[in-house]
């Protein structure tokens, strides 16, 4: 069974003279967050909506395992599940009567259906809320109840539209570990935020698009070396003996912008990671009591500004 789970080819999208989505190709896989990263209007929403099933493409295709957006949208929505950027909870329900009443929508039946609701509740940490009012909940809740409303009929692809809007940080960092979670669990994951430091943490992959256009796409550790020309790598040696380490550093082959930074010293190594392990080791070798080694974790931020130019539409 392949993992690409979602496959777009040429979608394209125009609102009058405005083309929204211009030719814009790329996969999701299984297992793997994707995040959609771009500045406002840059067509990262009516992309979504297109893979949900939502608008109709001018022009292209994309298939969620194998059927296509535009000739079997049935199969594609119970393949789906999108999370739109806005939220409203019908009014009248609590929490597990709302997720009984899209449970039904979704064609669930009998003990299958609560059996669903009552995993779906507790995945999302919404047993404790099950009898308040779906209008009554926190922001951070309210999302939660969102999810869970998108995850009832186990979806093979989630969309996730600036799903981290307006939370508090733990109820951020609770949502992405729920995120990583589902992953792990082999969902497809594409996902949209604004919020990029914390984006960079979660996802595996990278789509950076602006004016409608694919400007990066791949891998985010292929993406970010990419950027740098190189591994960066902070060391940092006992006692803070940074001048040892920087003579050190400086004679070395294929390492170049030494700086210290704090107690660290940070430089940049042309290489794969056994050009960066052999120089562990010659670190080592020479007497150097290194006691951190630490790639540089992709920054979402750095590439955005280095594939975009600020343009809007």
């Amino acid at each position: 069974m392949t993992d690409v789970v979602l496959e777009a080819r040429g979608l394209t999208k125009n609102f009058g003279r405005l083309r929204a989505v211009d030719d814009v190709s790329f996969a999701v896989h299984r297992g793997r967050v994707t995040g959609f990263i771009g500045p406002n209007g840059a067509g990262k929403t009516t992309t979504m909506r297109i893979l949900a099933t939502l608008e109709l493409p001018d022009a292209g295709d994309a298939w969620i395992d194998g059927l296509s957006v535009l000739e079997e949208p049935r199969g594609v929505r119970e393949r789906v599940g999108f999370m739109a950027d806005r939220f409203d909870a019908y009014p009248n329900l609590d929490v597990m009567q709302f997720l009984d009443f899209f449970a039904r929508a979704y064609g669930l039946r009998g003990r299958d259906r609560i059996r669903t609701v009552r995993q779906v509740a507790e995945f999302c940490g919404l047993t404790s809320f099950a009898g308040r009012p779906a209008t009554g909940l926190s922001k951070g809740m309210g999302q939660r109840l969102h999810l869970a409303k998108t995850l009832l009929h186990s979806p093979a692809l989630l969309i996730l539209d600036e799903p981290a809007s307006g939370l508090d940080p733990r109820a951020r960092i609770e949502f992405r570990e729920l995120v990583r979670a589902l992953a792990a669990d082999g969902v497809a994951v594409l996902i949209s935020s604004h919020i990029l430091a914390e984006l960079g943490e979660l996802c595996d992959d990278v789509l950076v698009v602006e004016q409608g256009r694919l400007a990066v796409a791949g891998a985010l550790k292929d993406v970010a070396r990419a950027v740098h020309g190189a591994h960066r790598i902070a060391m940092r040696v006992v006692g803070g003996d940074q001048a040892a380490l920087q003579r050190f550093l400086v004679l070395q082959p294929q390492v170049r912008d030494v700086d210290s930074v704090g107690e660290r010293v940070e430089f940049s190594l042309d290489g794969d990671d056994q050009v960066a392990a052999a120089l562990l080791a010659r670190a080592v070798g020479a007497g150097l009591q290194v006691v951190e080694f630490v790639p540089e974790a992709a920054d979402l931020e750095e590439i955005f500004l280095h594939a975009t130019r600020g343009r809007l539409q």
